[in-house]
């Protein structure tokens, strides 16, 4: 047999996954680490500390546990996978050293200034011609040139302004890459018609020469150097893909290969992909391309969800009596409360916007709300409406999704909040979808896996995904609330429309 290796690097965590040829998941592996926040604002990595940190340690891991469990060698791990948070920008010099930490996506919002400045600069309108997104704090553009007038010093250094996998690529193989699903979040750098760097915009933002090579997420990016093999327990020569976002690999996990497929990821955020049949025509989501050439995607994504509901976790464990808990019993002790609070949680509303947000307001000083509090209220009704809440978020995407004239087939669920029910419930009732519930959650880890494989050709296209994904159960909207959560939809929307310039005078 042969084996293929899949690597996640998320916002809080990492993931790792081993599979053989024929999708059997055979050994995972995870590891948190800190999303650093040094400033308001701010969103940051480090590269070497956090993404090379935990690709070694998952890789050696991974194929120490490979060794025991199934007599497995190294050289029988024929290719590996990664996939990162995106769009992610990290900075290296000549030597591929990282010259500051990675400024993460729309979670960072400290780029409104260059936003504006492209926009006036370059025209919105063109900006949006060219590659099919407005600018926002998601783009990667702004994030450039914020290094580059911000810190003008770690500019003329930079050799190559890489992002989260290409970073990875770099470490294994010294090759300089990014795949072309992420690089289109690089507006206004990137042209998502011609499929290469902007030559009429890019030069606005940096030198293109500053940029990696553009190649599909499944294409052979190079292979494990002697120096990496050393490092992360692989054997010289084993190939190394592209890869791509994580949220494009989570889509591909759980089988979303189709048009009309729609993923919902569950994440440190909430996020959307959705297979269409041609690049939409959207300014409130994303359109982009997919890992392979000819197919296109809307996308869109929440700026808080997961992240929120830590937030929370963390502030009960702070309480006295409580601290003796680790996070998954706090988790589950406050999901057990909540489920004691009726749906609408008691009257009350929360607005999830704690780190801004992103599709489909795009509102990078947006603030988050709990609306409606009483000296009645509970941490139980707290919780169960922030769930709702998030919920509520996901339901405004979705309907900018309808409002596309683009039909959901079917919606899958994957990431780590599939494991609270509560949660999965509320956005079935508020959205009316059912969702899919495949056997295997692990998500981005092995949506690589199996780009891995399609990579060294095992497969014919992405369509195979299925023969590796099974659904073991479908969450059901219930009728019963419907009324209660239009209503409650139509107060979020108006919430948020009445306390916009509050929110923005507050910054």
């Amino acid at each position: 047999m042969a084996y293929v290796l899949g690597i996640d690097i998320g916002t809080y965590e990492s993931k790792g996954a081993l599979t053989d040829e024929t999708g059997r998941l055979l050994v995972s592996e995870s590891v948190p680490h800190r999303l650093e926040m040094p400033q308001k604002g701010w969103a940051e990595h480090d590269a070497e500390q956090t993404w090379w940190h935990d690709f070694t340690y998952l890789s050696k891991a991974i194929t120490r546990q490979a060794a025991d469990q199934y007599g497995i060698r190294p050289k029988e791990i024929k290719a590996v996978g990664v996939s990162s948070i995106a769009p992610a920008v990290v900075p290296v010099d000549a030597q591929g050293q990282p010259l500051r930490k990675a400024i993460l996506y729309g979670v960072d919002t400290r780029t409104q200034k260059q936003v504006a400045e492209l926009n006036e600069r370059l025209g919105a309108e063109r900006i949006f011609q060219v590659s099919a997104q407005a600018l926002s704090a998601q783009s990667a553009g702004p994030k450039i040139l914020w290094i580059r007038q911000e810190e003008p010093q770690v500019y003329e250094r930079t050799a190559t302004f890489l992002c989260g996998s290409g970073y990875l690529v770099h470490k294994l193989t010294g090759e300089r890459i990014i795949d072309r699903y992420t690089a289109a979040s690089y507006a206004p750098l990137f042209d998502i018609h011609r499929l290469s760097w902007s030559g009429e915009l890019g030069g606005s933002v940096c030198e293109l020469d500053k940029l990696p090579r553009l190649l599909w997420s499944h294409e052979i990016a190079g292979e494990v150097t002697e120096q990496a093999a050393a490092q992360t327990g692989l054997a010289q020569g084993t190939k190394v893909i592209a890869g791509t976002a994580d949220a494009l690999a989570e889509a591909i996990s759980v089988g979303a290969v189709h048009t009309g497929d729609l993923m919902l990821m569950y994440g440190s955020s909430t996020f959307f992909i959705l297979l269409s049949p041609r690049l939409p025509h959207t300014q409130t989501l994303w359109a982009n391309l997919h890992a392979v050439p000819g197919m296109h995607t809307v996308t869109g994504g929440t700026a808080t969800a997961g992240s929120l509901t830590r937030w929370f976790i963390d502030q009960w464990l702070s309480v006295p009596g409580h601290s003796r808990m680790t996070v998954d019993e706090a988790y589950t002790h406050a999901t057990m409360q909540a489920q004691q609070s009726p749906p609408g949680a008691n009257g009350l509303l929360t607005l999830p916007y704690f780190s801004g947000e992103r599709t489909p307001i795009h509102h990078a000083t947006a603030k988050g709300v709990l609306f409606g509090l009483t000296l009645q209220h509970t941490q139980a009704d707290m919780y169960r409406s922030i769930l709702e809440g998030i919920s509520l978020s996901i339901r405004h995407n979705l309907d900018e999704i309808k409002s596309l004239q683009m039909p959901i087939h079917r919606a899958i669920a994957v990431g780590g909040g599939v494991r609270n029910r509560l949660w999965l419930q509320s956005v079935s009732d508020i959205c009316q979808v059912t969702q899919a519930i495949p056997e295997i959650t692990l998500g981005a880890a092995y949506g690589n896996a199996f780009l891995a494989a399609l990579g060294l050709g095992w497969y014919r296209d992405l369509a195979d995904m299925e023969r590796w994904v099974k659904i073991r159960e479908e969450i059901v909207p219930r009728q019963e609330h419907l009324a209660l959560y239009e209503h409650r939809y139509e107060l979020y929307r108006r919430l948020y429309r009445q306390t916009r310039d509050l929110m923005d005078e507050l910054a």
